[in-house]
């Protein structure tokens, strides 16, 4: 029998499958493609769909999912959201409305001590459990929730040298590839950031790169080097697409014709999955454990710290909100680590022997 959840599927989805399969057919072989318009492109790199648009299996989560929709803005946190009471019915196999609280202390002991899940996405589900249980459903006198704590662990970020980050660049043959990535570390930009540019995004001639809807739906403008934006334009040039700098490459021949021609008829940013396969890869050919496409973001912030730069310039180039988030860096730089050697050298000199 199948679960319930399996019919929940958007409808968009279901017409992007239906498209594929008449693309495969022989009678759309000869077919033109229609030139995508800005009302058929996507720019976000992940698409979370509205939760509010999914096929409930039961009212109470399509409640849930119209409660998310009223309370925050940024779709990605709906999705997030109701992705945990998903997983808590998922669990149960029942009505989530139905559950007892006993029942939902249990499945926080089994995340807790047999999934071994972080502090983080345990903050997630307690969250996302709390505005199903009592803001929706009023179980105000559960005590639960006041019971779960977690704590973050210390644990600082992966940050390569910039030997390291050259020869990882050196190591993605393909240009479509390495351009983004390249840009991602030059400007400390997030994967989903670089992915979403447009062609409006950038301004070469005021050497700017604007941001929009980055996280927490805040803009920002950075410093965009010359070269790099020479970099871009080149990389445009290929496929000439209306709107994206970094369309989806898509399947099929690899011929710089057909490339540039799905390329520029694409109607999504190239997937996140793409950049963060080809880093995988490349770590392990590489022997550079634990590297991602984030760690480029950090390593550009290590590395701009160590050749001088503010702390608060910093904090605006990445988009932090808070210093705080910011000041982990200063534990990562190399020039910080020679200075406290040198002292500690010094102290050690002048001890008795």
């Amino acid at each position: 029998m199948k679960n319930a959840y399996s019919n929940a599927i958007h409808p968009k989805h279901l017409q992007n499958a239906r498209a594929r399969r008449r693309a495969k057919s022989p009678d759309s072989a000869g077919t033109p493609v229609p030139p995508p318009t800005a009302t058929t492109i996507r720019t976000t790199p992940r698409d979370f769909v509205n939760p509010v648009d999914y096929q409930h299996p039961y009212d109470s989560m399509g409640r849930f999912a119209k409660a998310l929709a009223l309370r925050y803005d940024a779709n990605r946190t709906r999705h997030s959201y109701y992705r945990q009471l998903r997983l808590i019915h998922e669990h149960f196999n029942m009505d989530p409305s139905l559950l007892t609280e006993t029942q939902l202390r249990d499945y926080f002991l089994f995340v807790k001590l047999e999934k071994h899940w972080k502090p983080n996405s345990i903050r997630q589900a307690l969250a996302a459990a709390r505005q199903f249980f009592v803001d929706l459903l009023d179980h105000a006198d559960w005590t639960v929730f006041g019971q779960i704590r977690t704590q973050d662990h210390d644990s600082l970020p992966v940050v390569l040298t910039r030997q390291q980050v050259h020869a990882l660049l050196a190591h993605i043959r393909l240009r479509r590839y390495r351009t983004p990535i390249k840009l991602i570390y030059a400007c400390g930009l997030r994967l989903s950031e670089c992915l979403a540019l447009t062609i409006h995004d950038i301004k070469g001639p005021e050497n700017k790169l604007f941001i929009r809807v980055g996280k927490g739906l805040q803009d920002r403008v950075l410093p965009l080097p010359t070269s790099l934006y020479e970099e871009l334009r080149r990389y445009w040039a290929f496929h000439r697409h209306p709107l994206l700098i970094f369309p989806n490459v898509g399947r099929g021949d690899s011929g710089p014709e057909a490339l540039a021609k799905r390329m520029h008829q694409a109607t999504a940013p190239m997937p996140c999955s793409s950049l963060q396969r080809l880093i995988v890869v490349a770590r392990k050919q590489l022997d550079i454990p634990g590297a991602s496409v984030h760690s480029l973001r950090h390593s550009f912030a290590t590395h701009m710290l160590e050749a001088g730069a503010h702390l608060h310039t910093i904090q605006k180039l990445l988009g932090h909100k808070q210093i705080t988030s910011t000041m982990v860096y200063l534990h990562l730089t190399h020039q910080t680590t020679r200075d406290a050697l040198g002292l500690m050298d010094e102290l050690c000199r002048t001890l008795p022997r």
